[in-house]
């Protein structure tokens, strides 16, 4: 259950991050007409995600045992995939993510009321997407009845929570940190995720060893026990995995965690641009007849020649008007 909780929450608060500054955004630029376009875009993203986790439940429940198998341990495999990347793309991206947003919102208010309505609903519906495929995943891994599904929606509503703080301005956190922290619990769930859909994809008879064990520890720790369950809602863990199971997840936990809490992971701040070695001092020109340019006192001379070169007619213009007469134009 805690394993789901940790799933909607962190899927959840990246849904309601991006509700929050769209919506800030809006307000704070004074364009609350454009409000409601978007609330349409992020409800529909709501809508497709609830039917596609829908779908995902009540239409495996039509197959066969080992269509279920193979379905539920190819959505497993992809939906780790999927987390596993956004995990190091927010991991990367997230100092940015508020300018990026920004930059889509004023390409739509300049397209019009659709684009508004698109940008919404792709920027919500993507998270949605990966959250309902994950969560459906890692309660199919679970098989523990309904508490993963309010585990996660749990979580969902705390990360609503939050997001609607965070708007108020309540709460202020280090988003940087946060992303880095929850992600790396997530990339543990994830392992176990993906060590029971190759052990799905063992029981469809797509993958071989289903009878060969790792260890069987079944007696020590009894699935049905308070700490066996906790373990399974926590880690997936399994008490008598096989040998691929206990492979996969060791090739994939180990490198994922030491890849992501390396250092480096995190993208430079793009408006802070990288120190440049200083620059030799230039003596200060002496300013002669032909000059066109008129010094300004408590003007740099880097400025003026900035605004020089960024705006030659203003130069021009200034040059004419040193050679007009008080009183009209030259004859």
């Amino acid at each position: 259950m805690f394993g789901n909780y940790l799933i909607g929450l962190r899927e959840g608060l990246e849904a309601s991050l991006v509700v929050c500054i769209l919506i800030a955004y809006l307000v704070k630029t004074g364009r609350r007409a454009a409000l409601r376009p978007v609330w349409l875009g992020i409800a529909l993203a709501v809508l497709l995600s609830l039917a596609f986790g829908a779908a995902l439940q009540f239409g495996s429940q039509t197959l066969t045992f080992k269509a279920q198998e193979a379905l539920g341990g190819s959505l497993s495999v992809i939906a780790v995939a999927l987390v596993t990347w956004m995990v190091f793309w927010m991991r990367r991206t997230a100092r940015h993510l508020k300018k990026e947003l920004h930059g889509k919102l004023d390409a739509a208010l300049a397209m019009g009321t659709v684009a508004l309505v698109v940008t919404a609903f792709l920027s919500v519906g993507r998270e949605g997407l990966e959250t309902a495929l994950f969560i459906w995943a890692a309660a199919q891994s679970a098989q523990d009845g309904v508490r993963p599904l309010i585990g996660a929606l749990l979580g969902l509503l705390t990360a609503v929570a939050l997001g609607w703080l965070f708007y108020r301005g309540a709460v202020k956190i280090n988003l940087a940190k946060f992303f880095t922290w929850t992600g790396g619990m997530l990339v543990v769930v994830a392992a176990g995720v993906l060590a029971y859909g190759f052990h799905d994809l063992q029981e469809a008879e797509f993958l071989p060893g289903l009878g060969t064990k790792a260890f069987d520890i079944s007696d020590q720790v009894p699935a049905d026990s308070w700490y066996g369950t906790l373990l399974k809602g926590v880690f997936n863990f399994q008490p008598d995995p096989t040998v691929l199971q206990v492979t996969v997840w060791a090739l994939y936990l180990v490198p994922t965690l030491l890849i992501f809490f390396a250092p480096g992971r995190v993208a430079p701040d793009r408006a802070t641009p990288a120190a440049a070695p200083a620059a030799a001092p230039v003596a200060q020109k002496e300013p002669q007849p032909h000059d066109t340019q008129v010094a300004v006192p408590g003007v740099r001379s880097a400025e003026r020649g900035e605004r020089g070169a960024a705006d030659p007619e203003r130069v021009h213009d200034g040059a004419r008007r040193t050679g007009d007469a008080p009183g009209g134009d030259q004859g």
